[in-house]
Protein backbone atom coordinates (compact mmCIF):
# COMPACT_ATOMS: atom_id res chain seq x y z
CA UNK A 1 0.00 0.00 0.00
CA UNK A 2 1.87 3.34 -1.18
CA UNK A 3 1.43 6.33 1.05
CA UNK A 4 2.72 9.19 -0.85
CA UNK A 5 0.95 12.27 0.71
CA UNK A 6 0.22 14.20 -2.29
CA UNK A 7 -0.56 17.64 -0.23
CA UNK A 8 1.03 18.80 2.80
CA UNK A 9 -1.68 21.12 3.46
CA UNK A 10 -2.90 20.45 7.00
CA UNK A 11 -6.22 21.63 7.87
CA UNK A 12 -6.76 22.15 11.32
CA UNK A 13 -10.44 22.10 13.36
CA UNK A 14 -11.01 24.88 15.57
CA UNK A 15 -11.53 22.73 18.59
CA UNK A 16 -8.42 23.41 20.01
CA UNK A 17 -9.40 23.23 23.90
CA UNK A 18 -11.43 20.11 23.19
CA UNK A 19 -9.88 16.54 24.26
CA UNK A 20 -8.97 15.76 20.21
CA UNK A 21 -7.66 18.03 17.06
CA UNK A 22 -7.31 16.81 13.95
CA UNK A 23 -5.00 17.70 10.68
CA UNK A 24 -5.97 16.21 7.56
CA UNK A 25 -4.02 15.30 4.30
CA UNK A 26 -4.53 13.63 0.73
CA UNK A 27 -2.38 10.48 -0.12
CA UNK A 28 -3.10 8.22 -3.10
CA UNK A 29 -4.68 5.49 -0.74
CA UNK A 30 -7.17 8.31 0.20
CA UNK A 31 -7.32 10.58 3.44
CA UNK A 32 -4.77 10.54 6.12
CA UNK A 33 -5.83 12.29 9.92
CA UNK A 34 -3.80 13.28 12.57
CA UNK A 35 -5.78 13.12 16.17
CA UNK A 36 -4.83 15.20 18.71
CA UNK A 37 -5.66 12.66 22.61
CA UNK A 38 -5.13 15.62 24.74
CA UNK A 39 -5.83 12.97 27.46
CA UNK A 40 -3.20 10.53 26.82
CA UNK A 41 -0.81 13.11 25.69
CA UNK A 42 -0.62 11.62 22.12
CA UNK A 43 -0.90 12.19 18.18
CA UNK A 44 -1.90 9.60 16.11
CA UNK A 45 -2.15 9.20 12.04
CA UNK A 46 -5.23 6.88 11.21
CA UNK A 47 -6.67 6.42 7.50
CA UNK A 48 -10.26 8.15 7.95
CA UNK A 49 -11.98 5.92 5.50
CA UNK A 50 -14.68 3.15 6.88
CA UNK A 51 -15.79 2.50 9.53
CA UNK A 52 -12.31 0.75 11.42
CA UNK A 53 -9.69 3.44 11.92
CA UNK A 54 -5.80 2.16 11.47
CA UNK A 55 -2.76 3.49 12.84
CA UNK A 56 -0.30 4.41 11.24
CA UNK A 57 1.91 6.30 13.46
CA UNK A 58 2.02 7.96 17.06
CA UNK A 59 3.80 10.81 18.78
CA UNK A 60 4.63 10.86 21.94
CA UNK A 61 4.63 13.90 24.44
CA UNK A 62 4.39 15.02 28.06
CA UNK A 63 4.38 18.42 30.09
CA UNK A 64 7.67 18.47 32.11
CA UNK A 65 6.25 22.34 33.44
CA UNK A 66 3.18 24.44 32.96
CA UNK A 67 3.98 25.80 30.16
CA UNK A 68 6.36 23.32 28.44
CA UNK A 69 6.57 19.90 26.66
CA UNK A 70 8.91 17.65 25.78
CA UNK A 71 8.16 15.70 22.42
CA UNK A 72 9.49 12.35 23.25
CA UNK A 73 9.22 9.99 20.04
CA UNK A 74 7.52 9.22 17.01
CA UNK A 75 6.97 5.74 15.80
CA UNK A 76 5.89 4.96 12.29
CA UNK A 77 5.43 1.28 11.15
CA UNK A 78 8.08 -0.29 8.88
CA UNK A 79 5.43 -0.56 6.19
CA UNK A 80 4.08 3.01 6.36
CA UNK A 81 7.95 4.69 6.92
CA UNK A 82 9.09 6.97 3.98
CA UNK A 83 6.02 8.39 3.05
CA UNK A 84 5.69 11.46 5.39
CA UNK A 85 3.59 10.10 8.24
CA UNK A 86 6.55 11.10 10.77
CA UNK A 87 6.72 14.96 9.19
CA UNK A 88 3.14 14.87 9.31
CA UNK A 89 3.10 13.72 12.73
CA UNK A 90 5.62 16.32 13.68
CA UNK A 91 4.30 19.59 11.92
CA UNK A 92 0.90 18.84 13.64
CA UNK A 93 2.84 18.43 17.17
CA UNK A 94 5.22 21.38 16.82
CA UNK A 95 1.88 23.63 15.10
CA UNK A 96 0.17 22.46 18.66
CA UNK A 97 3.09 24.15 20.71
CA UNK A 98 3.26 26.96 18.53
CA UNK A 99 -0.61 27.47 19.12
CA UNK A 100 -0.49 27.08 22.87
CA UNK A 101 2.12 29.23 22.92
CA UNK A 102 4.31 26.47 24.49
CA UNK A 103 8.43 25.74 24.97
CA UNK A 104 9.64 21.95 23.76
CA UNK A 105 12.32 19.98 24.91
CA UNK A 106 12.38 17.85 21.93
CA UNK A 107 13.69 14.34 22.92
CA UNK A 108 12.86 12.65 19.72
CA UNK A 109 15.87 12.72 17.07
CA UNK A 110 13.62 12.65 13.90
CA UNK A 111 11.88 15.81 15.18
CA UNK A 112 15.14 17.71 15.83
CA UNK A 113 15.68 16.79 11.96
CA UNK A 114 12.75 17.87 10.56
CA UNK A 115 12.45 21.51 12.97
CA UNK A 116 16.73 21.67 10.91
CA UNK A 117 14.89 21.33 7.84
CA UNK A 118 12.30 23.45 7.72
CA UNK A 119 12.93 26.61 5.60
CA UNK A 120 11.04 29.14 7.40
CA UNK A 121 12.61 28.08 10.77
CA UNK A 122 8.93 28.95 12.52
CA UNK A 123 9.62 26.77 15.59
CA UNK A 124 13.13 27.27 16.75
CA UNK A 125 12.15 29.84 18.84
CA UNK A 126 9.46 27.45 20.69
CA UNK A 127 12.60 25.21 21.32
CA UNK A 128 14.53 24.92 24.25
CA UNK A 129 17.92 23.58 23.66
Amino acid sequence: MAFRILSRVCTLSHGLKSSQTAFSTLSSAGSLKVEHDRRNQRFTVTAGSSTADHEYGVLKYRFTGEKEVDLMSTFVPETYRGHGVAALLSRAALDFVVEENLKAHVSCLYIKKYIDEQPEQRYKEFVIT
